[in-house]
């Protein structure tokens, strides 16, 4: 075979893009092929014309290597053998990615649970301690308002204390005697009537009696003591007036200090007997009920 400096080629589309691809390729090898332009009286050493049993098999591999080409000398197409020799490595090292992404979405996976669990725990004890921080704040303040109660009610009972012996004056009735006898004229009996009808169903009250009568030392004191007791007798048994509510004392001819000198600036002296009923009220115990009449 002959090959000109002026060859053409003529082929339509790609097809021809290809089979002048593969002139090209196996020009070279042809011409590797061709024998060297030499004396044809030389003479080759045997040794030098046959290759050795050795280097052979290399040939044969560089061959089939050369043939196995994605532009082989024979074929121009890759093969499928040559295809895979060279995807399988990428293939087993794709799968091994795989393999490696697989066990870290694994990991991640297992940590973010383990990191949820945590989260969801610790959320409880939070939640946990709050409500006892909120019920222990709901009892200090249900303490403090059971205190306060406390507080005042003992503040209340102090004043309700501080104010059972205090009272004040409401009337003051003067009973007369005429010449020392403990007899209760119908004028005294009248007033005394009225005393008690004030009185009816009223609460916190006492009545104190202070009985004078002239006469010197213990006879004057004894004189005022029988008609003391006329007063209260008549008020126990005609209107049922309580014992404990009425607090006598027989002064004979003693006189107050209010009243211990008279209008002209002298000592005061007794000069008749007379009980004088003085109306206390205790405005605590006397609660919800209307103030007694003088």
């Amino acid at each position: 075979m002959s090959y000109g400096t002026s060859t053409r080629f003529s082929f339509p589309g790609r097809l021809g893009f290809i089979v002048l691809a593969s002139a090209l390729v196996s020009v070279p090898a042809l011409a590797q092929q061709a024998p060297p332009a030499t004396d044809q009286t030389q003479t080759t050493p045997p040794s030098a014309t046959q290759p050795s049993p050795a280097a052979t098999p290399s040939t044969n591999t560089a061959n089939q290597n050369a043939k196995e080409g994605f532009w082989g000398r024979m074929n121009p197409f890759a093969r499928k053998k040559w295809v895979h020799k060279q995807i399988d490595p990428l293939k087993d090292r794709l799968n091994e990615l795989d393999e490696v992404n697989a066990k870290n979405a694994r990991d991640i996976k297992d940590v973010d649970e383990r990191a949820q669990a945590g989260i969801q725990k610790a959320q409880a004890s939070a939640d946990a301690a709050n409500q006892a921080a909120t019920a222990a704040g709901q009892q200090a303040q249900q303490a403090n308002s059971t205190a306060q109660t406390a507080s005042n009610h003992v503040d209340q009972l102090n004043g309700t204390v501080n104010g059972l012996d205090q009272y004040k004056q409401i009337s003051v009735l003067e009973i007369p005697f005429k010449n020392g006898e403990p007899v209760l004229s119908q004028d005294a009996k009248s007033q005394l009537d009225q005393l008690a009808a004030n009185l009816t169903g009223h609460q916190g009250y006492v009545l104190e009696l202070s009985a004078h009568a002239p006469g010197a030392g213990s006879m004057g004191i004894q004189k005022s003591e029988r008609l003391a007791e006329a007063v209260k007798r008549y008020l126990v048994t005609e209107h049922q007036i309580p014992v404990y509510r009425m607090h006598a004392v027989a002064l004979g001819n003693a006189v107050d200090q209010a009243n211990a000198t008279d209008d002209n600036g002298k000592p005061a002296r007794v000069k008749a007997s007379s009980v004088s009923i003085r109306l206390m009220e205790n405005s605590l115990a006397a609660q919800g009920t209307p103030p007694p009449q003088g």
